[in-house]
């Protein structure tokens, strides 16, 4: 998501000075013709631009719905139905669907894939939709509504004669908040940084919220990635004063939160509680088969605003996880954990796995002007990360990521969001939403990895570890698209092939088994239907061939919304994604909802709500074919 949809100021007429380096200086391919994919027999009908407040696919395609904000998660006995002048309380909210539903997987629980556990994020509050007075007055019982609204949801679904349906009750159902109780694992669990009045020992936390994108582990349980946790923490404003050049760098300073939970949750006041926030910024474990499992955030990951933990295998074994940081001029990331997987994804398996996402090592990624690449280690003792440089051990190169980032030279990014790996090949895709703060006064210029100042629409950029190993310390990388409009003057744009689809801003990203690229974009509200944005229409899904080069509009969302969240079934069959924050206002500071989808034909006429989609083709045939 845009880093704070409350603050986002278009800048008009800006476009034509955007810079489009691609050609002139910039890194060309280093990579060896693709060879991974095959490609599908036929693809589908493109969907054109649209502006509808609708959800539109192919016409060989049909959807349905399921798990809408509000649905009930499925526990026995306690399943309370949305109230839709949203009056249901904060106990029956952590019974219920989230809001903002993002990254989701799909865990199978029969063969043939048409039996599993949806587990999905919730990644953010809008208190006007949340509350039946909207933000008139904050109070302890929003607070934990608001906490109860996000996080991740497990259900059960199955698909019947008539579709899938989610199965109610289910013996899995569970919601994930922010206020369960979690644990606290890896370097940085008991240090003092980690260490509150609440919990001294710096082991324990209530919660997960900000939950955007995701990863699944070799052994099958779930990685849920907390992002812009930094805007739930705050403080009288006088206190920023006080702040550390730490607090600034990851935006938790006293007065720049974004709601007020600090007033009536004192863990959320930074003048009184800063290691408070230390305890978020994580990757989170969640056993999904497990409900009475307790979550463990991981902190040999590293805490960023964390956007994906796509996971891997090395040729050794060891696992591997690619994560970006979703800000301005951040960094991508990778740890490679130790010791080997043990195969496998029963529960002998889970519990012998428990322990590699806490052991191994921490790099990040410098992109070198001629195509190549390095994975620096972010280890105390080594390329200057030590004592003189602020770090006392290696718990604090892991809180402050970022900063260790800063030392070694990592490459500073326009937004990276979402990973996905090759299923074959191993190559790596990576999106980097925009940055139209690129080349701007006192910020970094253009560079190879990042053509385009200011950056308005985003691109994708991939690489290829050396030797195929994803353990391998150097790599090869290229633009595999500088998205955007072609039309708009200077705009830079490069696509992979002739017959590809014009889209902007990406953000999810997903292969399905057959290697077909799953694109989703994320314009903001404020940005859709204006200048340089207008010709884009509203956010999309495309289906991309990387070996053919060809990109196709599969899937159009309704007004404001962002299109997030995406898995395909084992079998190729069904396509489950989310539609998040249907809605989102078109002007800056407008409370007002441009959408009632999917309830309501008119805005106004009810609230709009977040849900999953599950998609299939009419003949029931392979999705993005």
């Amino acid at each position: 998501m845009p880093l704070d949809r409350r603050h986002f100021l278009l800048q008009s007429g800006a476009t034509a000075a955007v810079v489009a380096l691609f050609g002139q200086g910039c890194a060309r391919s280093q990579l060896p013709p693709f060879t991974g994919a095959t490609s599908p027999s036929g693809f589908f009908t493109s969907v054109p631009i649209s502006q509808r407040d609708a959800v539109v696919v192919p016409p060989e395609y049909e959807w349905q719905m399921l798990y809408p904000w509000g649905a009930p998660t499925g526990v026995a006995g306690r399943m309370p139905a949305f109230a839709p002048d949203a009056g249901n309380s904060a106990d029956e909210q952590a019974l219920q669907a989230g809001m903002h539903h993002d990254g989701m997987h799909f865990f199978a629980l029969d063969a043939r894939g048409e039996h599993g556990l949806l587990v999905m994020n919730h990644e953010y509050t809008d208190e006007q939709l949340l509350h039946t007075d909207g933000v008139k007055a904050w109070n302890a019982d929003k607070v934990r509504k608001s906490l109860h609204a996000m996080g991740v949801s497990v259900i059960e679904v199955r698909r019947t004669q008539e579709g899938w349906r989610q199965v109610l009750p289910s013996p899995y159902a569970r919601r994930v908040h922010g206020r369960t109780p979690m644990r606290i694992a890896g370097p940085a669990a008991g240090t003092p940084l980690m260490r509150t009045a609440a919990d001294p020992a710096g082991t324990g936390v209530f919660g997960t919220f900000a939950n955007c994108a995701m990863g699944v582990t070799p052994w099958g349980t779930y990685l849920t990635c907390e992002e812009n946790f930094h805007g739930y923490f705050g403080g009288p404003k006088e206190a920023a004063r006080n702040a550390t050049p730490a607090q600034r760098r990851y935006g938790t300073v006293p007065g720049a939160q974004w709601v007020e939970y600090w007033r009536f949750d004192e863990r959320f006041d930074l003048s009184r509680h800063p290691n408070e926030p230390h305890r978020f910024g994580w990757v989170v474990e969640i056993d999904p088969f497990d409900p009475e499992s307790v979550p463990v955030k991981r902190t040999a990951l590293g805490r960023k605003r964390q956007e994906s933990a796509t996971c891997t295998v090395a040729k050794d074994g060891r696992v591997v996880v690619y994560m970006g940081d979703d800000a301005r001029f951040e960094y991508i990331y990778k740890f490679v954990s130790r010791d080997p997987v043990r195969p496998g994804t029963d529960a002998a398996a889970r519990a012998a796995n428990r322990h590699l996402l806490d052991e191994g090592t921490l790099h990040v990624a410098r992109f070198d002007a001629d195509g190549r690449g390095r994975w620096l280690e972010l280890v105390h003792g080594r390329h200057g990360i030590d004592a003189a440089s602020g770090f006392a051990n290696q718990a604090e190169v892991l809180i402050h990521a970022r900063l260790a980032g800063d030392i070694v030279g990592g490459t500073k990014m326009d937004r990276p969001e979402w990973i996905a790996v090759h299923p074959r090949s191993g190559e790596v895709y990576v999106t980097l939403t925009n940055n139209t703060q690129r080349g701007g006064l006192g910020k970094p210029g253009a560079d190879a990895a990042n053509p385009r100042a200011p950056n308005f629409f985003g691109g994708i950029l991939r690489w290829r570890e050396d030797g195929g190993d994803a353990a391998s310390t150097a790599f090869a990388w290229d633009h595999y698209a500088l998205a955007g409009d072609p039309a708009q003057p200077g705009a830079g744009t490069r696509y992979p092939g002739d017959h590809a689809d014009v889209f902007g801003c990406p953000d999810g990203l997903h292969f399905d088994s057959g290697g077909l690229l799953w694109i989703q974009t994320d314009m903001s509200g404020q940005s859709m239907g204006k200048p340089p944005y207008a010709a884009l229409g509203n956010n999309q899904m495309l289906c991309a061939d990387p070996a053919t080069g060809r990109i196709q509009r599969f899937l159009t969302g309704p007004n404001g919304c962002e299109i997030t969240g995406c898995v395909v079934t084992p079998d190729r069959r069904t396509l489950f994604v989310n539609i998040q924050h249907p809605g989102e206002s078109r002007d800056d500071g407008d409370a007002k909802h441009n959408s009632a989808w999917p309830d309501g034909t008119q805005p106004g006429s009810a609230r709009p709500r977040s849900a999953t989609l599950a998609i299939r083709r009419r003949d029931g045939g392979i999705v993005g074919t």
